[in-house]
């Protein structure tokens, strides 16, 4: 009998611990904690993917307006662009003023000393004599008016310069239209800093080997006593008097110097900082 209870107790004690481990509670924190990681990782996955979905698509857009040797000029496929032909490298001193014939000047005489044009955004208007000559060693201008452009327009104009080569931008308070887009002898003004014809302005001139003359030239900052980005001359909004330097400028010829060609001129190409550079009313 005894051996008959203690079985029974048994099967009861066996019972009970099967009952008790149904009724155990799940680890519903666990689960969620899972879910929770799963969903994120799917988020951040998904974030990824639309963020290079995103790119792509835009640089697909951007394809037919790379430049190549069968496709120069892409330019001449945005609506609005103005082409001009201007001589190269006639420089002026840093005290002359030029007679421009447009508005902001996208090619002509200029400065001896280019503008830095590595990704800078100034604050200010910069003198044109300067900023033209950038245009010379390939860079792409972005001007724009401080009183049309301003807020989240102003802020995607700065994400096209910051960070990149051969592009510069800055206010001009003259401007006829809100944004002005320059390189070497092409303009585009658009009224909006979401027209996609910036872009593809900006992918098809900037640096393009066929439209600019100087190839190789430098966009690097001179530096004090040259053209200094933390201090540039400012922009005059007068117009040019009598002795500015008119369009079909010709500088004079330099002395010849020993171990250097007559005539040579601070950005001829390559344009590198070092070269013998203009001084003040020689108009080199």
């Amino acid at each position: 009998m005894a051996s008959g209870k203690n079985s029974k107790q048994a099967r009861r004690s066996a019972s009970a611990r099967a009952s008790a481990a149904i009724k155990k509670p799940k680890p519903w924190g666990l689960v969620a904690a899972i879910v929770v990681v799963v969903l994120f990782a799917g988020g951040v996955f998904g974030f990824a993917y639309f963020q290079y979905a995103d790119k792509q698509s835009k640089l697909d857009a951007l394809a037919p307006f790379t430049p190549s040797q069968s496709n120069q000029d892409p330019s001449k496929q945005i609506e609005g662009v103005v082409t001009k032909d201007y001589k190269p490298q006639s420089h002026v001193s840093p005290a002359d003023r030029v007679a421009y014939d447009q508005s902001p000047a996208f090619g002509g005489p200029h400065d001896g000393y280019w503008a830095a044009c590595m990704g800078n955004v100034y604050p200010n208007p910069v003198r044109t004599e300067n900023m033209v000559h950038s245009l010379e060693h390939g860079a792409v201008w972005i001007a724009y008016h401080p009183d049309k452009v301003q807020g989240a327009a102003l802020e995607a104009l700065k994400k096209k310069v910051v960070n990149q080569q051969f592009i510069m931008m800055s206010p001009y308070p003259t401007l006829d239209r809100p944004i002005s887009l320059q390189s070497w002898g092409r303009q585009l003004k658009v009224d909006s800093a979401d027209d996609p014809r910036i872009d593809q302005f900006i992918h098809a001139l900037r640096r393009n080997q066929y439209t600019y003359p100087e190839l190789n030239a430098s966009c690097d900052a001179l530096g004090p006593g040259a053209f200094d980005p933390d201090n540039p001359p400012p922009f005059d909004a007068t117009p040019p008097g009598p002795d500015a330097k008119p369009m079909n400028y010709e500088p004079p010829a330099q002395p010849e110097q020993p171990g250097q060609p007559g005539g040579t001129q601070p950005g001829q190409p390559g344009g590198q900082p070092g070269q013998p550079q203009p001084q003040p009313g020689t108009g080199g």
